[in-house]
């Protein structure tokens, strides 16, 4: 292909039709004219010699090309804009979208002390939260640009994308102050009683079941529900007992339940924070990031 023949501003626009997968919306977002963009769509098929973008019911779906295309066209429109327009912006006049995948007990840690921080410091950053959907999501999302920000456990390496521990999660064990076992708690009184198990999947069983079959034990599921943030009324106004992150169930500050440690050793995990390095010089992504150190690992 001959370089001097491609005009760049077509991968700009590619880019953007990529994340919106709509030509109206594109149009609106680069403040360009529909037939424009639908212009720049036909030059980009022809120049890499696919559709890019299909119809299907309703909305516009990527082909597998387009999806391979992804991350490339966005390291590429990154280092330019660098190279040609280093950005040397003021925390406090940022206008930027800060996008963070992460599970709801961190969520729930993170949301209400950087709405406030942010606020306070550079009140043009906004944040969105996205669904943890798991590591292969993650990784698929932080290489195309769609989330900005991981915290989670991602125990995985990949060379552009950048992970560090925040903190090593411990357990404790859960239950209404006022539950049978809550002044004489061991593994009988665990054993005995039916618990809740938090999975977005819907999964009954966890690793921690794995280790008690293997010790010839096994406990009572008596519910499972998607999210941490639905536990602490469930055991408030039953007999049920629930392994939470120890962090998460110290920030309820909920006088009707009382947390004990397990009664055996179960394994905790680290909590990661994660990035791709195209965003190491971003001024908002850093800033950011930095909160979250600052308020996870206190």
């Amino acid at each position: 292909m001959n370089l001097r023949a491609v005009d760049l501003n077509l991968l700009v626009i590619l880019d953007a039709l990529l994340e919106e997968a709509h030509v109206s919306r594109t149009a609106m977002r680069l403040n360009l004219s529909q037939p424009a963009v639908s212009s720049a769509l036909q030059r980009c098929r022809a120049m890499f010699d696919d559709p890019l973008l299909e119809r299907g019911r309703g909305e516009m779906k990527p082909t597998p090309m387009a999806e391979r295309l992804r991350a490339p066209i966005r390291d590429i429109l990154v280092q330019v804009e660098q190279l040609l327009d280093p950005p040397t912006p003021r925390l406090e006049d940022l206008v930027q979208v800060v996008r963070i995948s992460a599970a709801d007990a961190p969520t729930a840690l993170l949301a209400r002390r950087l709405l406030e921080k942010l606020g306070q410091t550079a009140p043009g950053i906004s944040v969105v939260f996205k669904p943890w959907l798991g590591p292969d999501a993650l990784e698929r999302e932080l290489l195309t640009g769609d989330t900005d920000l991981g915290v989670a456990l991602f125990a995985r390496r990949v060379d552009t994308i950048e992970t560090e521990t925040l903190l090593e999660t411990s357990y404790v064990v859960a239950m209404r102050r006022a539950h049978p076992v809550a002044d004489n708690f061991d593994l009988d009184g665990w054993l005995a009683w039916p618990h809740v198990v938090v999975s977005g999947r819907g999964e009954r069983y966890t690793p921690l079941d794995e280790s008690l079959h293997a010790m010839g034990l096994s406990r009572q599921i008596g519910l499972v529900v998607p999210s941490f943030q639905l536990v602490p009324d469930i055991l408030s106004s039953t007999n049920l007992l629930a392994m939470l992150p120890r962090k998460s169930f110290e920030e309820l500050h909920n006088d009707d339940l009382v947390g004990v440690p397990p009664p055996l050793a179960v394994d905790g995990f680290p909590l990661h924070l994660t990035w791709h390095q195209r965003n190491a010089n971003d001024l908002g992504i850093s800033y950011v990031a930095g909160l979250i150190r600052e308020f996870l690992g206190e």
